[in-house]
């Protein structure tokens, strides 16, 4: 766990295996309280050790009556905090209670209509009495637990919000996390604020202030290097430590031979115009290409892609000053997803799960806490240019992780092109903004193909476009027939080597925004 300056108020989401558990946090931060999400297993003692304010329970897919299922510590519920527990969290609370939960056979799941007592409510005294929430149970609570009061049901769930404010113990079956329950904000702030007394001062002029204080006492007068891929995560995060530190921060741009088409020119052009920081540039595509040459293995191509980059920043350091930090741009996701609070590793970011275990450099992670909008909002704070702050993430292993299979140089110029024309297309029709992400991907499968009255074997082309708010969950966006039919006429009239394109139309989840 990680924790945020003193003069902050601690929210902890305890993860039941919800879907939307990371969403639960973004939106009590977006509430500005820091929230963060950790293991449902959690000792009370440890949640005493960060002077929790709160706890919120997830949701999850498990039936609380199946076996290893994962169970509510009753001791959580006696801790003298305020407790909200959401869909399976309900029912968790529910039935360590002296509550009923019950499968009556009757599901609700989408959009569901709820009628509130909102009379005396702490979570609905505000709100009207119908709305509309988003369901996603098989279980009901039946009975709500002795000593508390029912505050809201539907058609299906008698118990559809419970409430016990003596104890400060809440509960509701819906996802108030969710856009479509039309109130689930208001619900939010009111168990933050009225139930729970949080303070709503995590901002973005918190966050730097305290970072900068906090990278300032850790470093002291020594040498910081950042690893800068131009993107808005180094970007920012080379911009705050820059605040902290000044001239003793040098910024390292490493050409891996996996960027898009003209983006190496591009970010060393840009930094060194617009951002008065020193900025060393590392042509270092034959070396990644060495370590990559046959392999096949998505999590081996990362780890391998991240201790390039370290023993790279390694050998800097001894040439600038024998720097002793290394500055990331490391987020939240990125910890979450690469299994860093003890949730199931869905894919090793480079710069977490990808490190080598022994490294000469120590790391400095200011945006560690911080989901991708939090970090844009902090970048215009900070001043950055908008095409920066609103650029489209990129991953840091580059295309390697959208070349299924080896990669080669060949297999690089093929995709870089068919990229290089997706971007293009993609502005040309004004998307570019709506889009969270929009790229080629190249599959190691070849199909047959027809041109020039010949037969063909060419490689297919995938091109992936999604929207999204912080990349844990993404849509597959509804682009336009002509923007697809364009895209694909180009890419394989000028493209040697493909022959085909498909669109991938899966969200995530169950998929991922990346392939790899």
């Amino acid at each position: 766990m990680t924790t945020p300056a003193p003069g902050h108020d601690t929210v902890l989401v305890l993860d039941f295996g919800a879907q939307y558990a990371q969403l639960i946090a973004r939106r009590i931060r977006e509430c500005h309280v820091f929230s963060e999400v950790v293991a449902c297993d959690i000792d009370p003692d440890t949640v005493r050790a960060h002077d929790a304010k709160a706890l919120v329970l997830s949701g999850g897919p498990k039936s609380v009556y199946e076996p290893g299922a994962p169970a509510l510590d009753p001791r959580l519920l006696e801790l003298g905090i305020p407790v909200l527990g959401l869909c399976y969290g309900q029912q968790a609370m529910a039935r360590a209670l002296g509550g009923r939960v019950e499968r009556t056979g009757v599901r609700e799941y989408g959009r569901t209509g709820l009628r509130a007592q909102p009379d005396g409510s702490v979570l609905f005294g505000d709100l009207p009495t119908d709305q509309v929430v988003w369901m996603s149970h098989g279980d009901t609570v039946t009975a709500a637990p002795p000593g508390s009061r029912i505050v809201a049901s539907t058609d299906a769930s008698p118990v559809a919000g419970f409430e016990d404010p003596e104890r400060g113990l809440y509960g509701v079956q819906f996802h108030p996390e969710v856009a479509h329950t039309e109130r689930g904000m208001d619900l939010f702030k009111n168990f933050l604020y009225e139930a729970a007394g949080c303070r709503p001062n995590w901002t973005s002029v918190s966050i730097i202030e305290e970072q900068e204080a906090a990278v300032r006492a850790r470093v002291g007068d020594d040498h910081v290097l950042c690893a800068l891929s131009g993107g808005v995560d180094s970007s920012v995060a080379a911009l705050l430590v820059h605040r902290a530190v000044g001239d003793k921060l040098t910024c390292v741009f490493v050409d891996t031979g996996l960027l898009r088409h003209g983006e190496a020119e591009q970010v060393s052009e840009t930094f060194r115009r617009d951002f008065k920081v020193n900025l060393v540039h590392v042509k270092a595509a034959d070396r990644f290409l060495e370590r990559l040459a046959g392999v096949t293995d998505p999590e081996t191509k990362r780890k391998a892609i991240g201790n390039e980059f370290i023993r790279i920043f390694e050998e800097v350091a001894k040439e600038h000053g024998d720097a002793r930090y290394l500055v990331q741009g490391t987020l939240y996701p990125d910890v979450v997803e690469s299994g860093g609070q003890r949730t199931a590793t869905i894919k090793s970011h480079h710069n977490v799960g990808g490190l080598p275990e022994v490294m000469a450099l120590e790391l400095v992670e200011p945006l560690r806490l911080l989901f991708k909008d939090e970090v844009r909002r902090v970048g215009t704070e900070l001043g950055l240019p908008e095409d920066v702050v609103q650029r489209q993430p990129f991953p840091g292993p580059g295309l390697a992780v959208r070349i299924v299979g080896e990669v080669t140089a060949e297999r690089l110029e093929t995709l870089r092109a068919a990229d290089r024309i997706v971007l293009e297309e993609i502005r040309r029709a004004g998307l570019d903004r709506e889009l969270w992400q929009w790229f080629a991907v190249l599959p190691a499968v070849r199909t047959v193909g027809v041109m020039g009255d010949g037969r063909t074997y060419a490689y297919p082309i995938v091109l992936r476009a999604v929207t999204s708010q912080d990349a844990m969950t993404a849509d597959f966006a509804r682009l336009p027939w002509e923007v697809l039919e364009r895209i694909s006429t180009r890419v394989v009239g000028e493209v040697p080597g493909v022959n085909r394109v498909a669109y991938d139309v899966t969200s995530k989840p169950p998929g991922t925004i990346e392939w790899e």
